[in-house]
């Protein structure tokens, strides 16, 4: 008995330790260690530095009990620490119901254990800004949490920040309990005609009919946007065009739009979060960071109702003028749960993606696992992308998605109408021409999936240098290849439910180099040699059967 109780307080102990070890190394941003084995050259992220002053909410008449609109004790103790330099805000255990915080430099918010930020739900007092949403220069109403040309801002505790967003946004009643939906019902706003959404007001339902994917782009002026208040829903939280910013430790949860928005910051870290909202909130994304300069996200959990961490920078020629990439990024030691993706580059990415390196991650029920998407008109590059040890279970869709004709809809909705419209023409190739390349996947576990890999680029731009090394994945089906070049799977195996395997279609100097297959059904690769060139299976005999579509398979088009 007294060894099984050792045993027990030995491995309690462990566990202690490695939890400490990993906090620990998380809270050094600048450790060497942070830096090894990344695959390019970048600065190292900066924390904010912020004074050693410190106030409390309470102490400028903050009322706990979620009844009381505290936005002046907010707006007082910010006011009061920053005329000493700056300093820390500190929220303490308690319910505080509040309007939009401005946040000013120097200023570091602590919400402590059993704190709960509750945003008000009355729109009137979130007044419209000029800001970007969706990619686009466009007004929204303020974000509950903003702030704009500032440095060293900070994020700390475990308390709860919650953005009201269940009085923002449309919901659609298929992704209801018949419980829920006759909540909604009850709580007002109304229902279309075909009784299949419902939205938070009559303002809100028409002004969505004329959007492009929330953003208006017929109205110009801030009095025309102020005609349909109602439905320009902020993120949760808006930091534009600042320096060096830390989250580390708190809840952001339920917000009206995207949940984090970091847009155009240098020096960003998104640390030991938590970020959360209902999986049916329309645009519920978890963190969106744009257009921003060495960036580190790790040790988080995301369970979301949108993309979960998404890397962007901004769309078409909004973005395009801007002229700001998503550049040295690391992603790592990530955990998420539902989201239509679990890290996704776009598709607003019109400045660029470059230097990104993803590690470690586990993805459990996402609709998709690694997503990349763009469509024509957007333009940017994405390029030099390190993915390894990521594992996925239970994937809905596609595990690893690469989609350069994306319509705004989740994977799922597009699979539920016939999966995407392809055009084989090609166009000619200009500034709104989007290129995906230079991209390694390794060490990547998919137990489960729909289809385990989809790439698609353009027939005028191919996806080109994509490589997948070892890989495992049990999937329905297997591997659909287009308009690529430079395309290569290697050591990898394969259980597939469906005989065809591979199809590969207008596919230029790529191999697969020791593919496996373990599958009771027959082993196929599908190749249309008339437009396929320099197709190398030599390495991979344990390809039993292979079928090729067209009248001809030119020698030179496929080794075998």
């Amino acid at each position: 008995m007294k060894n099984k109780s050792r045993n027990f307080l030995f491995a309690a102990f462990v566990i202690m330790l490695s939890g400490w070890s990993q906090n620990s190394a998380a809270q050094n941003s600048n450790s060497e260690e942070l830096y090894q084995g990344i695959e390019f050259k970048m600065a190292k992220v900066q924390k904010p530095k912020i004074p050693n002053n410190t106030v409390n909410i309470k102490d400028f008449g903050a009322v706990n009990g979620g009844y009381v609109l505290n936005t002046k004790a907010f707006a007082d103790a910010i006011d009061a620490v920053s005329k000493k330099g700056g300093g820390k805000v500190i929220i303490p255990p308690g319910i505080w119901l509040t309007g939009p915080i401005i946040l000013k430099s120097n200023l570091e918010l602590h919400a402590e254990t059993g704190a709960l930020i509750k945003f008000s739900p009355d729109k009137s007092l979130y007044p419209l800004v000029e800001t970007s949403f969706e990619g686009l220069n466009t007004w929204r109403c303020i974000s509950p949490i903003y702030g704009k040309n500032l440095e060293n801002v900070a994020f700390t505790g475990s308390g709860v920040w919650d953005g009201s967003g269940e009085v923002w946004r449309q919901v659609k009643k298929a992704k209801l309990t018949e419980s829920q939906w006759k909540k909604f019902v009850a709580s007002g706003g109304v229902v279309n005609k075909t009784q299949t959404s419902w939205y938070p007001s009559e303002v809100f339902m028409n002004a969505s009919e004329g959007a492009d994917q929330n953003v208006r782009l017929d109205l110009k002026t801030k009095e025309d946007f102020e005609t349909i208040h109602d439905f320009l829903r902020p993120v949760l939280v808006s930091i534009q065009n600042s320096k060096r910013v830390l989250f580390d430790g708190p809840v952001f949860q339920n917000s009206p739009a995207w949940n984090i928005h970091p847009l155009m910051i240098e020096d960003l870290i998104v640390r030991n979060v938590t970020v959360r909202n209902p999986w049916f909130s329309q645009n519920g994304d978890g963190l969106d960071v744009e257009s921003c300069k060495n960036v580190l996200v790790e040790n988080s959990s995301f369970d979301v109702g949108d993309d979960a961490i998404c890397i962007k920078s901004g769309k078409d020629k909004d973005g395009r003028d801007r002229k700001k990439p998503c550049e040295n990024i690391i992603i790592r030691n990530n955990i998420v749960y539902h989201g239509h993706g679990g890290v996704t580059v776009g598709s607003e990415m019109s400045s660029g993606v470059k230097n990104m390196h993803v590690s470690n991650c586990s993805f459990m029920g996402t609709d998709v696992g690694l997503r990349f998407k763009s469509n024509r008109g957007r333009g940017g590059v994405v390029e030099n992308i390190f993915i390894s040890d990521i594992y996925m279970t239970d994937i809905p869709s596609q595990a690893i998605s690469f989609d350069l004709y994306y319509g705004g809809k989740s994977i799922a909705e597009t699979l539920e109408e016939g999966g995407t419209k392809v055009a084989n023409k090609a166009l000619p190739v200009d500034e709104k021409t989007p290129q995906f390349k230079n991209i390694s996947m390794k060490n990547i576990t998919i137990a489960g999936a729909q289809q385990a890999v989809f790439l698609q680029g353009l027939p005028e731009m191919n996806l080109e240098n994509i490589s997948i090394s070892n890989l495992i994945a049990k999937a329905d089906k297997g591997v659909t290849i287009i308009d690529g070049t430079g395309i290569k799977i290697s050591d990898a195996k394969f259980d597939i439910k469906e005989s065809n395997v591979f199809t590969i279609y207008n596919v230029k100097n790529s191999s697969l180099n020791n593919v496996e297959i373990n599958s009771t059904s027959p082993k196929a690769v599908t190749i249309n040699g008339e437009v396929c060139q320099n197709i190398d299976l030599t390495s991979s005999p344990n390809l039993s059967k292979k079928t090729f579509i067209g009248d001809a398979v030119p020698k030179k088009a496929v080794k075998l």
